[in-house]
């Protein structure tokens, strides 16, 4: 099953996508791809697209969560990242927070903050959470996953790195968190560990990994993270990027306004964003 929110900014539905790739009205049935709504997602697994409301054209698709409480992610999560990072492989999972407030649609722009000369790029797969966790087990930890989505971590590198302080400054703008196209369940999505995926840059293909080669897998982090805090549905992970960022290019590449980011994930859909200055 395929989730998905869509409509105006702060004012999306809960809809799903069809066999045919038309988008479902759901709201006649939940209020929002959120909350409890993902605890039980198999109310809405019996029912039959075709009886639900078709949404005409194209409207804009929104994060396919909503309600989100945390927005949590890993950093250095893929060796050859790390090596190009120029940063050793972490002995447990780094972990970073974004703001909630840079989560925005699949297709909404990437805004390049004021003051910005080192915007760049991360294909990450998220991680939804379904049921609150804490303490779970990693051989648990899955029973707590909602479903995935493709994730674009837009980070500002000299804010991250260059600045004193954490991550999050460089991680944080408004926009540096596309979020979707879709939400989809792990019965549909199979092995977590064993997806492609890929980001495109104005055409030009720079990143081409898969999953398999993360350092610490989905049901790892999920359970390593639950040791902290509990895990609220909504929250969701993401966790790591493969190589082939801009700050790993020699010399290092990142984006300004007019560029076009196209990234993926295998069976999760595909994302699109045109960079644009921050007003």
């Amino acid at each position: 099953m395929k989730l998905l929110r869509y409509g105006p900014r702060g004012a999306e539905k809960p809809g799903l996508l069809d066999a045919d790739g038309r988008i479902r009205d759901l709201s006649g049935i939940v209020g929002d791809i959120a909350g409890g709504v993902l605890t039980d997602l198999d109310r809405l697994k019996g029912l039959d697209p075709a009886q639900l409301p078709l949404v005409e054209g194209s409207p804009r698709l929104g994060a396919c969560v909503g309600g989100t409480g945390k927005f949590m992610c890993i950093g250095l999560n893929y060796a050859d990242h790390a090596a190009e990072s120029g940063m050793e492989v972490p002995s447990e999972p780094v972990l970073f927070m974004k703001a909630t407030s840079a989560i925005c649609g699949p297709n909404d722009p990437i805004i390049i903050p004021r003051g910005s000369e080192k915007t760049d790029w991360e294909v990450e797969l998220g991680v939804v959470i379904g049921k609150p966790a804490k303490y779970v087990s990693e051989a648990e930890a899955l029973d707590h996953v909602a479903g995935y989505c493709v994730i674009n971590d837009v980070s500002e590198r000299a804010f991250q790195i260059e600045r004193q302080g954490q991550w999050s400054k460089g991680k944080s703008c408004d926009n540096f968190g596309q979020i979707g196209p879709w939400l989809v369940t792990p019965d549909e999505v199979g092995d977590p560990q064993d997806l492609a995926m890929w980001l495109s840059v104005n055409g030009e293909r720079v990143q081409d990994g898969s999953t398999r080669t993360m350092v610490y897998g989905v049901a790892h982090l999920v359970s390593y993270l639950s040791q902290f805090f509990t895990l609220h549905p909504g929250d969701v992970i993401s966790t790591g990027t493969p190589p082939g960022v801009g700050l790993g290019f020699t010399p290092p590449r990142f984006l300004k306004a007019g560029d076009v980011v196209e990234l993926g994930i295998e069976g999760l859909g595909r994302q699109r964003q045109v960079c644009v200055d921050d007003a």
